[in-house]
C-alpha cells in the first residue's frame, strides 16, 4: 500500500489510477492517541463488499457533486517535494508550505514513520501520553479531551488547557499531525510539556506509555436498553457493535451513544451502520468530482427502538453513521449538534517517501445532505442530561411500557 510496508496490509484501500493513491475519509487530529484515518478494510471482506457494491435499490445521489473549499493540489504538492529533494532539502516540508498556503483544512504531510504510527492507530494502540487535541483558528492547540488513567490525566492535564510546546519546540500554528509526531516516542521516555490554562503558565513532564481503547463497551439500563458506547471505529469494532445488537434482549431498546467519537475507519462505521439496516444506501461521496456509493450489508435488526447520543465530539466517521440512521427513519438522534467533518482525503506518496494527506471531496448522506462544515442537528436536543433524555424517547418508542 502506497509503497509503504510498515504500514499494515488490513489498511489497504481503492487506488487512484492515476497516483496509485488511495481514497481515506481523514479525521480531526488525534494527538498521541492515535490519529484515525478512514481506510476500506479489506481484511474484513463482508464488510469490503457491503462498502464496494453498489446497490441498485438505494435512493440516488443527490444530483451534482459538492467541492470541498480549501483544497491543496495534488500536482503542486508534489511537484514541490520534488524540486526540493532534488536540491537536497526536506520534501516533506515543502510539501507541507504548499499545503498550508492552500487552506486545506484538513491536508498534512507525512514522512514514513509519522504515516506507520498513524495507521497504527487503527488497530486501537499506540504510544503516547494519552490526550485528544484539536488545532484552534488562530493556530493554538487545544487539549480536547484526556485518556482516562492515562500518563497525561495522572499529570493532571485537563480538557481545554493549551499546549505551547512539547520539549521546547513550539506548536502554535502546527498541524496537528506534527503535535503528534512530538508526542509519539518510545514506551518509558519522558516528554516536557508547556502549557497555558487560565491565563498562567504551566509546564508538566509526563512519561509515554503503550495505550490501547476499547471501542466497544456495553451496559443495561433499566427497561430492557441496552447502551452501546462507540469511542471510535477502530478495526473490529462494527463487527462488536453488530453482536451487541443480537445480544440485546428481545423487544429491548438500543442506545448507540457516539458521543466523543472522533470517527475511525470507514468499513467499520458501515458494519455498525449495518447492524441497524437491511441493506441499502448509508451514504455517498465524491472524488473530484466523481460520485460514489457506500451501502450497508443486509440482516440488520430493522425493528429494534434506536436513540443515537451525538454531541460536538462526534465526528466524521461517526456522522456517516448518524447521518444515515437519521435520514432514512431508523433512529432519533438525541443531544447536541455534530463537529461537521464531512471532507475526503486521498493520500499521496511523495518522491522522499513522505506522504502528504490533501482534501478531494466531500459526503453526503442518503438524503443528500453535506455535513461539512454545519455538522448533524440532533431530532431531540439535549445537554448534559442527554442519556435521561434518550431513555425517555426509548420509552416513547415503545421500549419498557
Amino acid at each position: 500500500m502506497l509503497g509503504l510496508p510498515s504500514i499494515p496490509a488490513f489498511c489497504l484501500r481503492p487506488r487512484d489510477p492515476r497516483r496509485g493513491a488511495v481514497l481515506t475519509l481523514t479525521f480531526v487530529g488525534v494527538v498521541a492517541v492515535g490519529a484515525f484515518t478512514g481506510c476500506w478494510d479489506r481484511a474484513d471482506g463482508a464488510a469490503a463488499a457491503a462498502v464496494a457494491r453498489t446497490d441498485t435499490s438505494a435512493p440516488a445521489p443527490a444530483p451534482g457533486t459538492v467541492r470541498a473549499e480549501g483544497t491543496a493540489d495534488r500536482e503542486a504538492v508534489a511537484r514541490a517535494a520534488a524540486e526540493a529533494v532534488a536540491e537536497g532539502k526536506s520534501g516533506k516540508k515543502a510539501a507541507q508550505e504548499v499545503v498550508s498556503r492552500s487552506g486545506d483544512r484538513w491536508g498534512t504531510v507525512y514522512d514514513r514513520g509519522e504515516y506507520a504510527a498513524f495507521a497504527e492507530g487503527l488497530d486501537g494502540h499506540w504510544t503516547g501520553v494519552g490526550v485528544w487535541a484539536v488545532r484552534a483558528q488562530d493556530g493554538m492547540i487545544t487539549v480536547d479531551g484526556v485518556e482516562p488513567g492515562g500518563p497525561a490525566a495522572r499529570a493532571g492535564l485537563r480538557a481545554g488547557d493549551r499546549l505551547l510546546s512539547v520539549d521546547g519546540h513550539g506548536v502554535t500554528g502546527l498541524a496537528v499531525a506534527d503535535v503528534v509526531a512530538l508526542l509519539r516516542g518510545t514506551a518509558g521516555t519522558p516528554v516536557v510539556l508547556n502549557l497555558s490554562r487560565g491565563g498562567a503558565d504551566l509546564t508538566e513532564t509526563v512519561v509515554r506509555e503503550r495505550l490501547r481503547i476499547e471501542p466497544v463497551t456495553v451496559r443495561r439500563l433499566a427497561g430492557d436498553v441496552t447502551v452501546i458506547k462507540v469511542t471510535s471505529f477502530t478495526r473490529g469494532s462494527g463487527d462488536r457493535v453488530r453482536a451487541a445488537v443480537r445480544a440485546a434482549p428481545p423487544g429491548g431498546g438500543v442506545m448507540l451513544d457516539l458521543r466523543g467519537n472522533r470517527g475511525g475507519l470507514v468499513a467499520e462505521a458501515v458494519t455498525a451502520a449495518s447492524a441497524f439496516l437491511d441493506g441499502g444506501l448509508v451514504a455517498t461521496y465524491d472524488v473530484r468530482g466523481e460520485q460514489r456509493v457506500l451501502n450497508a450489508a443486509p440482516g440488520g435488526d430493522t425493528a429494534r427502538p434506536l436513540v443515537a447520543l451525538v454531541d460536538g465530539g462526534t465526528m466524521s466517521a461517526a456522522e456517516l453513521v448518524t447521518g444515515a440512521l437519521q435520514d432514512r427513519g431508523r433512529a432519533v438522534a438525541v443531544g447536541s449538534r455534530t463537529f461537521g467533518k464531512g471532507s475526503v482525503q486521498m493520500p499521496t506518496e511523495l518522491p522522499d517517501g513522505s506522504v502528504a494527506e490533501l482534501t478531494v471531496g466531500t459526503y453526503r448522506t442518503p438524503a443528500g445532505r453535506s455535513l461539512d462544515g454545519g455538522g448533524i442537528t440532533p431530532d431531540v436536543p439535549a445537554g448534559e442530561r442527554a442519556e435521561e433524555r434518550a431513555v425517555t424517547v426509548l420509552g416513547g418508542l415503545g421500549v419498557g411500557s
